[in-house]
């Protein structure tokens, strides 16, 4: 064949492919339909699900496809709006509405085996005589100790309604005993701690925005009125809010007739202002208030009241900045969405919200890497955003509540010793082990001064020095324990008082000595100067 045809045949060739490779592709598609969307009505999403249900090739998992709309739809709105499936929707109503259904038990899982810390009173273990020191091996014939089992399923496993049963194994020195417990409602408290930090300081440590949260701090500020109480340190260092009206009920405590405490407002709300009735049997208590970044929304509603009313001294480090207003609305299958509806704003018109963008979630993180945490002069205060309190403080808007009194993060106390072991979770599992060779007179102890001078009879420095080099592998450097111990003892005698009958308070009361906020609050005054 010549040179010529070749190429003839060639470009044939190439044509006959072109044609088929044309039918091919275009043999994937048919003829689309024009259909008219409007995006004012949301019609356009109506019809792609509408369209997707009619012609999809396959089944379509309508409950699947559905929850996965709505939650990139509502994701594209603010990082609060949310849509909470059945499981979910009842677990976090559960966790605010001050109790719960299950076999009543704190437990902490130091060494790959939950361990019990609490048997609440009254509750369905105690009655059945489940103890404080019981090792965890199987609920409901699974194995859920060494074997890595989750300890948020291991809490699943134990809740479950009232009436029913669950069979639990636990070890209990060196015995294997089964229990058949029936599940009950277990009060969940709000408040940790509240105790006498010296004559005239008291200090309540409040963990959430419950149901019960004004109930609880009422009942125990007025125990500590008894007992002399002049002021107060209230802590609210990592609670991440709860119900707005117990906010509300809280400040109303503190604040004189007429004090603004919040107003909200949202496109589709009108402002609506809260004030304080006057009424509150604490409005001649001085007050400070701890709070750190992990304080949020709620916290964040009492803080910005108190301080706005210059009533008190706020502490610590810029709090979270969560200012939406979620409101639930709930659907006939268990599920429901929390749809933001309005802002919060202190009485002095400061937006508590922080802005949100694509690096919300990293926010922080950033604060961390930008040296906000430890240097007062890298808080990000919004310079645009001034207000004034009622006696003509300054005050930053732009997201948070800016504290009065700067408390930075303290590495300086981190030795390579305290490092290693806080990693391996060291004293955690020797305070453990200390309560197994220690059951009996730990148990018998119902009194903060009776531990306090049994765990001085111990030698549990040289103890722990020991549990740590042999169990762990870690071992001091020459002078270490020196800078160490002050820190660290503390921390170990509190997690040993969990194991007694004091529990929660005889953890703070040991604690607390060596945290840099608390000694701050009990040398500051109760009122912030006006410049």
């Amino acid at each position: 064949m010549s040179v010529k045809n070749s190429g003839m045949v060639n470009a044939i060739l190439g044509v006959v492919v072109g044609v088929l490779l044309t039918l091919t592709v275009g043999s994937i598609f048919k003829l689309g339909r024009k259909v008219k969307a409007d995006y004012t009505d949301w019609r356009k999403l109506n019809l792609i699900l509408q369209e997707v249900n009619a012609n999809y090739v396959d089944t379509v998992d309508v409950e699947k496809v559905t929850d996965a709309a709505v939650v990139a739809a509502l994701a594209s709105l603010d990082p609060h709006s949310i849509y909470l499936p059945p499981e979910d929707l009842k677990q976090s109503e559960t966790d605010l509405s001050g109790n719960f259904e299950g076999i009543g038990i704190q437990f902490n899982v130091p060494n790959d085996t939950a361990i019990v810390l609490e048997v609440i009173p009254g509750g369905p273990s105690e009655k059945v005589g489940l103890m404080t020191g019981d090792r965890l091996l199987k609920v409901n014939d699974e194995v859920i100790a060494g074997v890595r089992f989750p300890q948020d399923s291991m809490v699943r496993r134990m809740k479950g309604p009232a009436g029913t049963k669950v069979n639990v194994l636990v070890r209990r020195d060196g015995t294997d005993i089964p229990f058949e417990i029936t599940r009950g409602k277990i009060p969940v408290h709000c408040v940790d701690a509240s105790f006498m930090l010296d004559g005239r300081t008291g200090y309540i440590k409040l963990t959430k925005f419950s149901r019960t949260t004004y109930k609880e701090v009422s009942e125990a500020a007025s125990k500590l009125l008894d007992k002399g109480m002049k002021k107060l340190v209230l802590d609210l260092r990592d609670n991440t809010g709860g119900y707005f009206d117990q906010a509300l009920l809280l400040s109303d405590l503190f604040l004189e007739k007429g004090d603004g405490i919040v107003f909200l407002q949202g496109l589709h709300r009108k402002r609506e202002e809260y004030k304080a009735d006057g009424k509150g049997p604490l409005k001649d208590i001085e007050l400070q208030v701890l709070i750190n970044e992990q304080s949020a929304s709620s916290s964040e509603i009492f803080a910005g009241a108190i301080q706005d009313n210059d009533r008190g001294v706020i502490i610590g480090r810029r709090s979270f900045g969560k200012g939406l207003v979620q409101e639930p609305v709930f659907f006939t299958d268990g599920s429901g969405i929390r749809i933001t509806v309005a802002r919060f704003y202190t009485p002095s018109g400061r937006c508590i919200q922080k802005p949100y963008d694509k690096d919300y979630d990293y926010d922080l993180y950033k604060r961390y890497a930008g040296g906000e945490m430890f240097v007062k002069d890298s808080v990000k205060a919004d310079s645009s955003a001034v207000f004034k309190t009622v006696g003509g403080r300054t005050v930053y808007g732009g997201g948070g509540i800016i504290p009065d009194v700067f408390v930075p993060m303290d590495t300086t106390r981190a030795t390579d010793f305290y490092i290693a072991c806080t990693r391996k979770a060291t004293a955690l599992r020797f305070a453990s082990a200390f309560f197994d060779r220690h059951r009996s007179r730990l148990l018998a102890i119902e009194d903060f001064d009776a531990l306090v001078s049994f765990l001085d009879a111990c030698d549990i420095s040289h103890e722990f020095q020991a549990f740590a080099s042999s169990v762990d592998g870690i071992s001091l450097k020459p002078g270490e324990w020196a800078s160490t111990e002050p820190y660290m003892m503390p921390q170990i005698r509190a997690f040993i008082s969990r194991y007694s009958k004091v529990g929660e308070s005889a953890f703070y009361r040991f604690y607390l000595p060596v945290d840099e906020a608390v000694k701050i609050a009990m040398k500051s005054p109760s009122t912030v100067s006006i410049e």
